[in-house]
């Protein structure tokens, strides 16, 4: 049996909402031309790369792109 307990791991207060942020953020992590996105997509065709200096190419820039996502978490 399970036992369901709607918490969050880290609290969070919030003094205000800013819903032109929110979209944005929003945007720059899940939309089909932001930095998550991008990120996949460049890890993802690594795989299919015939030579490995390809693949280090890809995975550099897949991570950079992954880079950006924690820069712009930090903003926050």
């Amino acid at each position: 049996m399970w036992y369901y307990v709607k918490t969050l791991e880290y609290p969070v207060n919030l003094k205000s909402t800013d819903l032109r942020m929110a979209k944005l953020l929003v945007s720059q992590y899940g939309g089909p031309d932001g930095e998550l996105s991008a990120a996949l997509r460049y890890l993802d065709q690594r795989y299919s790369m015939p030579t490995n200096k390809a693949k280090a190419l890809l995975t550099d820039i897949g991570t950079e792109e992954l880079e950006h996502l924690r820069y712009m978490y930090k903003l926050i």
